[in-house]
């Protein structure tokens, strides 16, 4: 869906909410809601937001290992089975 098809006024929205809701719902899209001309709302469907938030959040993973992989704070595959067996060996040991 073209953005600039989903930009309706404040008035719309109140005119044709449950149309509104219902179209956004089945279709998964977006719609921009303007007050004064200016845009100011984003409705959405609450699964396409959801996804998006994954999405924003898998990019500051990557973003935050690209820093400590530029900074040097790393571990080796190696060294990480090593702590990581270390750890469980000592777990089993206090259970």
């Amino acid at each position: 869906m073209k953005y600039s098809q989903a930009i309706k006024p404040i008035s719309y929205l109140k005119a044709h909410a449950s149309e509104v809701i219902r179209n956004i719902t089945e279709k998964q899209e977006t719609m921009i809601i303007t007050q004064h001309g200016e845009a100011k709302v984003v409705v959405q469907d609450i699964h396409v937001f959801e996804q998006t938030q994954d999405s924003l959040n898998m990019l500051k993973l990557l973003a935050q290992s690209k820093a400590s992989l530029q900074h040097g704070k790393f571990k080796s595959a190696e060294q990480t089975f090593s702590d990581l067996a270390k750890r469980i060996k000592r777990s089993s040991i206090d259970v």
